[in-house]
Order: structure tokens, then C-alpha cells, then sequence
């Protein structure tokens, strides 16, 4: 069982098989897809799933923080999982692929920031927008 499928069990989400379906598309996603690409993998399992019915699923997912929603700049809202560690993304502005990374480095500057600010750090969402670098391929 996958820890978005246990995450909604343990709310007490009523799951039926077009949510599971969803719950599974979501859960082997890599890719931060957006509500129509979850619709297109979802179809391919299960026909009878309408677009609709990934909407309100997605907007359920979202209300009860089993996902996160991300605007990457590019008009579409995108979802992932709610993360067990924080990570922060780097995205390619040409391909839209979206890299997913930890650097204790940006955490400490930020921390410091925000305290020399005269504020405690509580959340923060760290975004990366960049091109490939083809001196360093």
C-alpha cells in the first residue's frame, strides 16, 4: 500500500476505485502533474473516470493536505505529495521538467534571514527558475 493511499484511509476519506486509481496516478507520478496529465493517466486504467471526478479529487487531496499544489510559471496549477522532508524545486523553463532538491546551505541563509529580520522561520517555499547549462553537459 502507498503512503497517499494510507494518508487518506487514515482521514477516513471514502475511497472509491476512481479515487484509488487517482490516489495511484498521483503516488507513481515523478513529474508534478497537473490535473489534466493525472486525467490522461488515470483514463488509461479506467475509462469511466471523467474529468470532474479527478478535479474534486485533487481539490479533496489538496483541502485535506495529502497534496500540494505548485504555480511553476507556466499557467498550470501542478500537484505532488505532500513530502515527508522538505525539498525545493528547480525548474526548466524550456522543458518544464521540475528537479526536486535539499541544500542545507539556502536553509541556514534563510533561517538567518528571516531572524536577522527579527522573525522565526516557520515555512517557506524556495523556487529555481533556470535554463540547461550546455558548458556543463
Amino acid at each position: 500500500m502507498n503512503s497517499l493511499l494510507d494518508k487518506c484511509n487514515k482521514l477516513g476519506l471514502k475511497m472509491t476505485e476512481q479515487r484509488r486509481i487517482i490516489t495511484q496516478v498521483l503516488s507513481e507520478s515523478k513529474d508534478h502533474p497537473d490535473v489534466e496529465l493525472v486525467y490522461k493517466r488515470a483514463s488509461k486504467i479506467d475509462k469511466n473516470i471523467g474529468i470532474a471526478t479527478v478535479y474534486r479529487t485533487i481539490k479533496l487531496f489538496e483541502e485535506n493536505n495529502i497534496i500540494e499544489k505548485h504555480e511553476f510559471k507556466d499557467g498550470r496549477f501542478r500537484y505532488e505529495e505532500v513530502p515527508e522532508e522538505h525539498h525545493d524545486h528547480l525548474i526548466d523553463i524550456k522543458s518544464g521538467k521540475v528537479v526536486e532538491f535539499q541544500n542545507e546551505a539556502i536553509e541556514e541563509l534563510q533561517r538567518k534571514i528571516a531572524e536577522e529580520l527579527g522573525y522565526k522561520l516557520v515555512d517557506h517555499r524556495l523556487e529555481l527558475y533556470g535554463v540547461p547549462d550546455k558548458a556543463k553537459k
